[in-house]
């Protein structure tokens, strides 16, 4: 940005760039662990920390009672997004952890392991190149509100915790009826989940600690612990139906974590209103620059102003703005970028509603840097527009407006003098409607690749509002997959 040009500009490409490529997230996450980890080196830290993958990798993780289903859950879990898989038995297995000798040795005495050993064992192992680099899905911890508290000090917060919720009896059931294999330490049930091989049915074996006072001992203190954990997790936890198909579990918790969660980096919408004449675009955005103080720019409402501000630009399309005709699309693309180009609308973010019309419009507008982060489709069909156009009365000498089916003149002698404005009348309609149908197709071609929404506009102006606004202030779904 040139400081000794006035009026200040800033590239529209930095926001866009930053937000493509995760900047600000990448630098919040930087400064958290900065702080968590209280090097005595600080700039090598940083320099180190960004030198390895230090990507926003998913780290889920999944708690439930006794045969939830947690360990089949966690495993599958695992390989559909190529994620490490840490469970209590891997933790007590690491040879080169003194953590886990300890945690041994403890268990051999029958003696409890405390929290803080199972924390420094997580802490261990979250921290190791795998982890780092392609997450983790961490089966059955933490298993109170102290090791939560434990693993948030020491920097290790989840993006995703699922907690597995079933019916007592059904879980009773569930676990009288596991098997384990020796061999391979598979679980499986003699209901559900049946081997389908004849040589590992044979060698199937009952695991220690299902009968129904252990189960019951187990899910007293599960359910003792888990509305801390679940406080805890509050904005990162989903609670799934565990009583159900695993294959419907496992389709519900995929979904939920292929979601990303709000996130502290900065945000600045850049939000594009579709929608043929009467579907609400100039009422939605106002209702959005009003809540978020962001920048309403009516396409319209930018070339009149021009117009009357009797600028360059006003007067090259001041003939077509007076006539009601279409000005020169590299006229009308140059006005709109000097308005999304001004300080304010860069810095507080802004939506635009008349513009695109034209695919070759919305190329021109993602060629010259300002592209959109959300574009909303507004579906309305024909018939509903020209009941809400054409049944609109002005009143010209209050100026208020009326309709003559939701909102009719309330005396004879308001109606009488209410007049209809020539760009309601029906044909006026019908006509704007067939353009708008003409190029829409193109635009949603264009648009599908980046984070466009269709919705129905044909509903309650607060109900669509509502809806806007829930994909606006959430992140767009992503999908996980192997590398």
């Amino acid at each position: 940005m040139d400081a000794t040009k006035k009026p200040l500009r800033i590239p529209p490409e930095f926001g866009a760039y930053a937000e493509e490529h995760g900047i600000f997230d990448l630098y919040k996450r930087l400064v958290s662990d900065l702080i968590v980890e209280k090097p005595e080196e600080p700039v090598q830290y940083m320099i180190d920390w960004l030198k390895r993958d230090s990507s926003d990798v998913t780290k889920i993780v999944i708690i439930g009672a006794p045969s939830s289903g947690k360990t089949s859950i966690s495993i599958a879990l695992s390989k559909m997004i190529n994620s490490v898989l840490i469970t209590d038995k891997e933790l007590l297995e690491d040879e080169l952890s003194k953590n886990a000798k300890d945690a041994n040795n403890l268990i051999k005495d029958k003696k409890p392991v405390p929290d803080d050993l199972w924390v420094n064992m997580i802490k261990e192992r979250v921290k190791r190149k795998d982890c780092l680099r392609r997450g983790f899905v961490l089966e059955g911890f933490p298993q109170n509100r102290s090791q939560a508290f434990q693993l948030q000090s020491y920097g290790i917060s989840p993006t995703h915790a699922i907690i597995l919720d079933a019916p007592d009896l059904a879980l009773i059931e569930r676990q009288g009826g596991k098997r384990l294999d020796p061999l391979t330490g598979d679980i499986y049930h003699t209901t559900f989940d049946w081997p389908q091989d004849v040589n590992i049915q044979a060698r199937l074996v009952e695991p220690e600690g299902i009968s129904e006072k252990d189960t019951l001992k187990r899910m007293e203190v599960y359910n003792r612990h888990i509305t801390g954990i679940a406080e805890t997790y509050s904005r990162v936890s989903k609670k799934i139906n565990a009583d159900q198909p695993k294959a419907d579990v496992l389709a519900q918790t995929l979904s939920f974590v292929n979601t990303k969660g709000r996130s502290d980096g900065a945000h600045t919408p850049r939000i594009i209103l579709v929608g043929p004449t009467g579907s609400g675009k100039h009422t939605l955005a106002e209702q959005l620059a009003q809540k978020y103080n962001i920048v309403n720019v009516s396409c319209g409402t930018l070339l009149k102003q021009q117009v009357a501000d009797e600028t360059h630009l006003g007067e090259a399309v001041k003939l077509q703005v007076k006539g009601d005709l279409k000005p020169p699309d590299n006229l009308v693309a140059k006005i709109v970028y000097d308005r999304l180009t001004q300080l304010d609308a860069t810095t507080k973010g802004w939506v635009l509603h008349g513009y695109p019309l034209t695919r070759e419009q919305a190329e021109n507008l993602n060629d010259s840097g300002l592209k959109p982060n959300r574009v909303y489709f507004l579906d309305i069909p024909d018939d509903c527009v020209i009941e809400r156009l054409c049944y609109r009365l002005t009143d010209p000498i209050s100026g208020e407006r009326f309709h003559t089916v939701y909102n009719p003149p309330r005396t004879p002698e308001i109606k009488s003098r209410c007049v209809q404005h020539p760009k309601d009348v029906e044909e006026a309609v019908r006509q704007r409607l067939t353009e708008y149908h003409v190029h829409s197709e193109d635009l949603t071609d264009f648009y599908r690749e980046d984070a466009s929404f269709r919705i129905n506009a044909d509903q309650d102006p607060h109900t669509v509002f509502e809806f806007i606004e829930s994909i606006l202030v959430n992140p767009v779904p992503r999908k996980l997959g192997k590398d």
